[in-house]
């Protein structure tokens, strides 16, 4: 099938700087449409991109008879009804992490869609970024043999300066803060990398209480949104992790995973600040020898790469879900892999509240 896919790109932030380059680069994708609720920030964009239309209305853009499928980029609280109403119009949906603001709503939106019959996509690119394929691939070998610990830190300085501003980011009903930033990611890729949750114990903190309102003359607004998570994980298979993120460590280490197994260690990092998929390196070793960087298959390289390093693997991701849309079925990471990333964003929130461990349900049992 060689069909254009014809897509609306709803939100013109990270929609602008990713979404609708990335669904140019594709040859079997068109942005048709722009949304955003302001008319003439949507113009605006859409004369830059030489999109046929903008709207600010998402009823106008699910009517256009040339829209297909539609890719959300909005904040975290408007995902649910946006992602709700391009299902009920029978549009196929790439939406960004975090799913939902809870797991009931990301549960509603995946059983809508199976029965809707769409095909979904949730944008977890590190599934998709070379040394993470081959750190995936090494797992699966055996590599490490049995494993003793998994440990994460992904310790940014995004928001470490407190007089960054108040937005959507510092609220905790919106959908902000570092667990839905940086842990929606984290929990679909310890998921696809070492399996199941069976239990965990969470604290979030939040660092910075207040930022200034640019709206209100600067006025510092409260923040109540985590800028730290730390956690304590045992896989179904008993294998411990301990898990540190924040976003705001002055001069943090960047994002690393560490595993160590009874026979090797394996180590995939990256000290960028300031693109989050640019940088990592793969380093590997067994016997007790000395870590080493191993090679990346060139089967597994991106064929082409931007300065922006966040528009290779979006590629990649809307060529799974072009994949999905031919063959009638969503392709991991779907709605599926997304309600399963809310439900441990759920279950950290609850452990956090109560200081107690939290059991994790199997999915298969959860979505029943």
């Amino acid at each position: 099938m060689n069909e254009r896919i014809n897509v609306a790109v709803i939100g013109t932030g990270f929609g602008r700087k990713v979404h609708i380059p990335g669904f140019q680069l594709h040859h079997r994708t068109k942005v048709t449409a722009v949304f955003n609720p302001n008319l003439e920030k949507a113009q605006a964009v859409a004369k830059e991109f030489n999109i046929a239309h903008a709207c600010d209305s998402l009823e106008q853009v699910l009517n256009l008879p040339d829209v297909d499928a539609v890719s959300i980029s909005t904040p975290p609280f408007l995902h649910y009804d946006m992602a709700k109403a391009a299902i009920d119009a029978g549009k196929h949906v790439l939406l960004e992490k975090p799913t939902a603001l809870n797991v009931s709503d990301a549960r509603n939106l995946y059983e809508l869609a199976n029965k809707k019959g769409v095909v979904t996509t949730m944008d977890f690119e590190y599934r998709v970024v070379p040394t993470w394929q081959r750190l995936a691939e090494l797992l699966a070998e055996g590599y490490v043999g049995n494993k003793r610990l998994v440990k994460i830190d992904w310790l940014m300085s995004s928001r470490a300066n407190p007089d960054r501003g108040w937005n959507w980011y510092a609220q905790k009903d919106k959908g902000g803060g570092a667990l839905g930033a940086l842990g929606s990611h984290t929990f679909d890729y310890m998921a696809w990398l070492f399996g199941p949750v069976k239990r965990m114990f969470a604290q979030l903190n939040t660092s910075i209480c207040d930022r200034p309102d640019s709206a209100e003359d600067g006025k510092r607004k409260p923040v109540d949104a985590d800028d730290t998570a730390l956690l304590m994980v045992e896989f179904a298979d008993g294998t411990p992790a301990q898990v540190s993120l924040s976003s705001v460590a002055y001069s943090g280490r960047g994002h690393w995973v560490e595993v160590y197994g009874d026979g090797g260690t394996l180590v995939l990092g990256s000290g960028n600040q300031q693109d989050y998929v640019h940088g990592f390196r793969l380093m590997g070793s067994q016997n007790g020898e000395p870590l080493t960087e191993l090679e990346i298959p060139e089967r597994l390289t991106f064929p082409r790469t931007y300065p922006d390093g966040r528009l290779a693997p979006f590629v990649r991701m809307v060529d799974l879900w072009v994949q999905g849309i031919d063959g009638g079925r969503s392709i991991e990471p779907s709605f599926r892999e997304g309600v399963y990333s809310q439900l441990l964003m759920d279950l950290t929130h609850e452990s956090s509240e109560t200081g107690q461990w939290v059991e994790v349900p199997k999915l298969a049992v959860f979505l029943g």
